[in-house]
């Protein structure tokens, strides 16, 4: 296992607490029982159980993306509190690309991991073939991207960064998803990284919207002289966030916009996603390629076979003549006003959810053309008295539904959706009032939506 023996200097002898069993905290516990099976290790599931461990002292504390920073305060020494992603980027910092952003994040990470495992199984297969039909050596390997290279997906899409240590080998690069969560703590930053964007998100596990911030800039603020950082200069919070730490910020930085994006050539590029910002996202992905010495030609074959993923602007069908949308990720207004302006003819949007005292001003003049809202539980009931007050309400003339029930929502969507037009499922608020998660949200819209009669 490759550096195996500086993961276990960083945890011999140290007496550890894991705050939060989920999939991270279960996978920081298995990874624990075989590196330092003789650890005092402590385990703790539930707001109760870690304010009664918080009681004793520990080495370290292994959090959860799930715990908020704010329950450690004045409970411990936050020296100690530490994360998968902290270990993790002090061992393999250097093999590692990361990206985050409120928005985009998994798509970007995907395609990236997608674009580089694709050119490296080419070059694989183009150096093997000359090593058969020709004694001459083939040409010396690049040292930013080896042909014998692989590449790993992991981090906030669900894979937990220790679950995938045993596979790392000397020439693995690990593309990596990290939420503002995951890097909160972190000492090290990933050697290529990449934020796309800042807006407010997450408010309920921050004092403020600063805080938030200054979590996602971690990724910038802890690289080395010798790291990148991209980041996307239309975002105006991030932009001037970029030029105030400026003094602080050690590493080579590329700053990008959508501009860029549409007069370069990855704008003529045939590809499977939509939008604006999906050609930003894109843009980048192909920067990053270039830093790693892949070809554009290479970028391109791998881009056309590239598969979205789900419950971003997924395709959920045609039936009865209407289109359906699932959009479930959109967490925040600014990812539903990308949809809107991505995905043409919406009739019907479905709005709402559990309201975390997000802004929704900016999303309100997006709705002005849209002829039937459904709008669901608290921040759906707030977009509904906040538009009631608007100058130029988005109600008016409007057909609208306040509910919860998505059984009823999907055939409510059926009987009011113009026929060849698009109902669109993109909330612009988080699930959990209802649901377990988005993606447990977008499967219940798939599934009730193929199931009308």
């Amino acid at each position: 296992m490759y550096r195996q023996q500086h993961i276990s200097r960083l945890l011999t002898g140290r007496r550890i607490l894991i705050a939060g069993y989920g999939r991270e905290g279960r996978s920081t516990h298995a990874l624990l029982r075989q590196f330092v099976p003789d650890n005092h290790i402590v385990v703790a599931c539930d707001d109760a159980e870690i304010f009664d461990a918080l009681n004793h002292s520990y080495d370290l504390i292994f959090k959860s993306p799930g715990i908020p920073m704010m329950k450690f305060e004045g409970r411990c020494d936050p020296e100690v509190v530490t994360s998968q992603s902290d270990l993790f980027l002090q061992v393999y910092a250097d093999r590692c690309i990361g990206i985050t952003g409120t928005k985009g994040k998994s798509t970007t990470a995907a395609l990236i991991y997608h674009i580089l495992s694709e050119c490296l199984t080419a070059r694989t297969m183009l150096e093997n073939d000359k090593q058969l039909s020709t004694s001459v050596p083939p040409p010396a390997e690049t040292a930013s991207l080896p042909a014998n290279s692989h590449v790993l997906l992991a981090g906030n899409m669900g894979i937990p960064l220790f679950d995938i240590i045993p596979l790392i080998r000397q020439h693995t690069f690990i593309v990596a998803e990290f939420s503002c969560h995951q890097l909160q703590n972190i000492r090290r930053a990933p050697h290529i990284a990449a934020i796309l964007n800042l807006y407010q998100e997450h408010l309920d596990h921050y004092h403020n919207y600063r805080d938030y911030q200054m979590a996602k800039m971690q990724i910038m603020l802890r690289q080395q002289p010798s790291d990148h950082c991209y980041y996307c200069a239309d975002s105006p919070d991030l932009a001037n966030l970029v030029a105030e730490l400026r003094p602080h910020i050690h590493s080579t930085i590329h700053p990008y916009s959508l501009h860029d994006a549409r007069t370069s050539s990855v704008a003529q590029m045939p590809s499977p996603l939509l939008g604006d910002h999906n050609l930003s996202n894109t843009y980048l992905a192909l920067q990053i390629a270039t830093l790693l010495d892949i070809s554009q030609d290479g970028f391109q074959q791998a881009l056309a076979t590239f598969h979205t993923l789900p419950h971003r602007m997924e395709l959920v069908g045609t039936y009865h003549n209407i289109t359906f949308y699932n959009d479930s990720i959109s967490t925040i207004p600014q990812a539903t006003i990308a949809a809107l302006q991505a995905i043409p003819n919406v009739n019907t949007l479905i709005l709402g959810g559990y309201d975390r005292g997000i802004d929704y001003t900016p999303l309100y003049p997006h709705l002005a053309t849209i002829p039937h809202l459904v709008l669901v539980g608290a921040a759906g009931r707030r977009m509904h008295s906040e538009m009631l007050l608007h100058p130029l309400s988005p109600l008016e003339g409007r057909d609208l539904l306040l509910a919860d029930d998505y059984s009823q929502i999907v055939h409510w969507s059926f009987l009011h959706t113009a026929p060849g037009s698009v109902c669109l499922l993109s909330p612009a608020a988080a699930s959990y009032d209802s649901f377990k998660n988005f993606e447990e949200r977008g499967e219940t819209f798939k599934q009730l939506v193929r199931k009308q009669p």
